[in-house]
């Protein structure tokens, strides 16, 4: 069973996070919302919180199959985290898959993994990602997987079942939400 681990940051954007969790969990993967702070309660962008299932903290010393990074205003607090560019440079150099959606692969470009990779992210991050490929969904390059927005939540969250599983386990799970 595949594992991911998705850091919930402040502002974090909840369909980003609820949507793809929602249906890697349907699709059988073991998935871990980690808290970036202290506590397990985190609030989204538009004000819903979280109950994550840990925190960073206590989850950061784990083996995940994917490392999932959430979008909206809490990208802010993701780069700032030297915690979360350690665990991203650790997943890529194991050549485990790293997922992130919206503006969360400005944190990939931080940490200097998309130079020359194809990839696609919101347009508010076109100043910094000078290459976003505006017209994907989601985009593969190697082991890192990008998505637009809150409005490819969706395919994000069936893209990441895709490589993690297989396009049969995606398939199954898209029919049966009625996507």
């Amino acid at each position: 069973m595949p594992t991911v681990l998705a850091i919930l940051a402040e502002g974090f954007e909840e369909i980003e996070a609820t949507a793809p969790v929602d249906l890697l969990r349907r699709a059988g993967a073991e998935v871990t919302m980690a808290a970036l702070g202290a506590g397990i309660h985190v609030s989204g962008r538009s004000g819903m919180t979280m109950h994550a299932d840990t925190t960073l903290e206590a989850a950061k010393g784990g083996t995940y199959d994917c490392l999932m990074l959430p979008g909206g205003p809490a990208v802010g607090l993701l780069r700032s985290d030297p915690r979360v560019r350690q665990l991203v440079l650790a997943q890529h150099s194991s050549g485990r898959w790293l997922a992130a959606i919206c503006a969360a692969p400005l944190v990939l470009h931080d940490a200097g993994l998309l130079e020359g990779r194809r990839y696609t992210a919101h347009s508010s991050t076109a100043p910094e990602l000078h290459h976003i490929l505006s017209g994907e969904k989601c985009v593969v390059d190697g082991r890192i997987l990008t998505s637009r927005g809150a409005g490819t939540a969706l395919e994000f969250g069936l893209s990441v079942i895709e490589v993690l599983f297989d396009a049969r386990t995606a398939l199954k799970v898209a029919e049966s939400i009625g996507y």
